[in-house]
């Protein structure tokens, strides 16, 4: 999040957008989805169970090459309940087009020796850590040993169900002939990450034979494995699946409006939801990081009424976060009070939020780090005093969901080109959205009350965060009024 300037495969290692299936038929009546803060996408938020059911006999289906092992297993139960899903629906999403199951599944080590290593897709699978489909012959392929396996362990076995259901999602793409070898491998990607939601949703409904998944952490886990195999580095000519802001806007389109929701990404799908979001580290030697400091957090406060202006503008403490105050919670390290009308600011703390993590340099780090994990935080207090004063309650869920939005709103407008520098000499960088909505899956306190409580749904939290970014303030207001 540099300063301004005055010029303008996995592959490991459109309801919130338009307005689209937006509301349920309740006795006659539209009601939005988004009435019930404790819904996620229509859905109720729930806890328990999480991943394979018990008591289930596994799938007949074999692959080719595999080792009978539970980790083969996994996978080919998945491949099960997510081929029956879309045996049951092809016909109904895709009039006149064939469905064709995908009996070619193969399995391998990527760990085994080159001469004991099989092929996939007329490629050699030694040292593949990969999951994948192939188009000329109609299979799909995964390792057992390293990719499987690591997914399970660092975000739990619905990861794993993802990442299957994201490949089956090309196939799909394939049979429906949504692509051709002329379509950009970006637009195939998020097609496939926008049916596997649709099938999480199924999962989620209770439809899954093998499968089950809670709409709080069970949720929550599947998106933050999204957020993991996001392209990192958007200057990456191998940069091909997309941010994990869009790739989880696509999954969340899938997830709330199903199969007919994908149909809609394409090129100019895409390009309309970036916009004007920075998409390149170019010119930026921070590579997208700047300090939280008192200093910056003074121009950020200057956007921040220049975006969101309020009458009576809050005033700043920057001596920390543990404020006296009557109507409000200490929420580290920012706090707002309402009674005051204070943003009360533990700089060294909020700079330690919005630190890169060095530390988590696995194949598959399970957050984001960077300055935006801070400084979105920062962001969410003001919206508290621009909800203070529109007159709307401070407590709540819908409270924090508004906060999360407009946090979104303030996060678009920072990319616009051409603001001056009297307005905050602060601009977004790329990058700054996936730590925004990584930090929003992890603890959510950019989606907060005053007493720093917030809604146990990420999906919910991220949701509301990119309608805010995506579609402006109107739609906050409204969305959770």
């Amino acid at each position: 999040m540099p300063k301004a300037q005055v010029f303008v495969a996995i592959s490991v290692v459109l309801c919130a957008l338009m307005g689209v299936g937006c509301t349920r038929a309740v006795d006659g009546h539209g009601v939005s989805i988004y009435d019930d803060p404790f819904q996620v996408a229509g859905l109720p938020t729930t806890g328990g169970p999480n991943g394979p059911r018990t008591g289930i006999a596994d799938s007949a289906l074999t692959a080719e090459n595999g080792d009978g092992g539970d980790v083969d297993k996994l996978a080919l139960n998945a491949i099960d309940d997510i081929q029956a899903y879309w045996q049951a629906g092809f016909g109904t999403e895709f009039p006149g087009e064939t469905f064709d199951p995908v009996e070619k599944l193969i399995s391998w080590n990527a760990r085994a020796a080159r001469n004991q290593a099989v092929e996939f897709c007329s490629e050699t699978t030694y040292h593949l850590v990969n999951a994948a489909y192939c188009r000329s012959d109609n299979s799909i392929g995964w390792d057992r040993e390293m990719l499987l396996p690591t997914m399970s362990e660092t975000f739990g076995t619905m990861s794993v169900v993802m990442v299957l259901a994201h490949e089956y999602g090309h196939a799909i793409q394939t049979m429906a002939k949504m692509v051709t070898k002329k379509t950009p491998v970006l637009v195939k990607e998020q097609q496939a990450d926008c049916f596997a939601g649709a099938f999480m949703r199924h999962v989620a409904e209770g439809k899954s034979k093998h499968f089950t998944i809670n709409t709080s952490d069970g949720l929550n886990s599947v998106l933050a494995a999204t957020v993991s195999i996001r392209d990192s580095d958007p200057d990456d000519p191998e940069s091909v699946h997309g941010s994990a802001f869009e790739r989880v806007t696509a999954v969340q389109i899938g997830f709330t409006d199903g199969p007919r929701g994908c149909k809609g990404i394409d090129e100019d799908e895409i390009d309309s939801r970036r916009g004007n979001l920075p998409q390149s580290f170019a010119d930026d030697s921070g590579r997208g990081e700047y300090p939280v400091s008192k200093e910056n957090l003074v121009e950020l406060s200057k956007a921040l009424q220049a975006i969101l202006p309020v009458k009576e503008a809050p005033t700043y403490d920057y001596a920390g976060s543990r404020i006296d105050c009557k109507d409000g919670a200490i929420t580290d390290p920012v706090t707002y009070c309402p009674a005051k009308n204070t943003i009360a600011t533990d700089v060294p703390g909020l700079a330690e939020r919005g630190s890169t993590d060095t530390d988590d340099d696995g194949p598959l780090p399970v957050k984001v780090s960077g300055d935006y994990n801070g400084y979105v935080v920062f962001i969410s207090r003001y919206t508290l005093a621009v909800q203070r004063s529109h007159g709307q309650q401070l407590t709540g869920a819908k409270t924090g969901l508004r906060a999360a939005c407009l946090s979104g709103v303030v996060t678009g407008r920072l990319a616009l080109p051409g603001r001056p520098v009297s307005q905050g000499d602060i601009q977004l960088s790329a990058g700054d959205l996936d730590e925004a909505v990584s930090g929003l899956l992890t603890d959510g306190l950019a989606a907060s009350d005053t007493e720093g409580n917030t809604v146990p749904s990420g999906f919910s939290r991220v949701d509301a965060f990119r309608a805010g970014v995506l579609n402006g303030e109107t739609t906050c207001l409204s969305r959770y009024s």
